[in-house]
């Protein structure tokens, strides 16, 4: 949580922090971070990610973390989903997630202190969901039931 004082007021207003997941899609494969061990869920596989930062927009924030933590130049494809459960598990700061899909265009630079492992997993062969850090396990499975299926827009009105 964010501890904020608003204008004249004294009361402290508790604000949640925001963060893009990205989910780095290639073919059948999705490009996954291990955690370096002085971080939350150390030792696990992640989607690539991070807070967003003053003065970016999370598009910014998406572009700037993938390239940070896998040394990828990629492109936004798209917003996938928003993620704003107070609960999510293993979180310790009741983080917002912007999913953003993501698709590769050529490799620049290396991983960052953050990540000790980059590594594309086919798409069927994951790693166990204990193995995979935060709900991200649960965002690749939503991911590949869009692919299974036709997405349909609701009937509005």
């Amino acid at each position: 949580m964010i501890t904020c004082y608003f204008e004249d007021s004294k009361k402290p207003i508790h604000l949640r922090h925001v963060v893009v997941d990205l989910l780095v899609i290639d073919k059948n494969k999705i490009l996954l971070v291990k955690r370096g061990p002085k971080y939350l869920e150390p030792h696990k596989w992640a989607l690539p990610g991070g807070f967003v930062e003053r003065d970016e927009t999370t598009a910014e924030a998406a572009l700037r973390e993938i390239k940070e933590e896998t040394g990828y130049q990629t492109e936004i494809i798209d917003l996938f989903r928003i993620i704003d459960h107070p609960d999510r598990p293993k979180e310790d700061r009741q983080n917002i997630a912007l999913v953003y899909l993501i698709k590769p265009l050529k490799k620049v630079g290396q991983s960052d202190h953050e990540v000790k492992k980059v590594k594309w997993f086919d798409l069927n062969k994951l790693p166990k969901p204990e193995e995979i850090a935060f709900d991200h396990y649960d965002n690749i499975k939503l991911f590949k039931k869009y692919l299974q299926k036709p997405f349909k827009l609701p009937v509005l009105g």
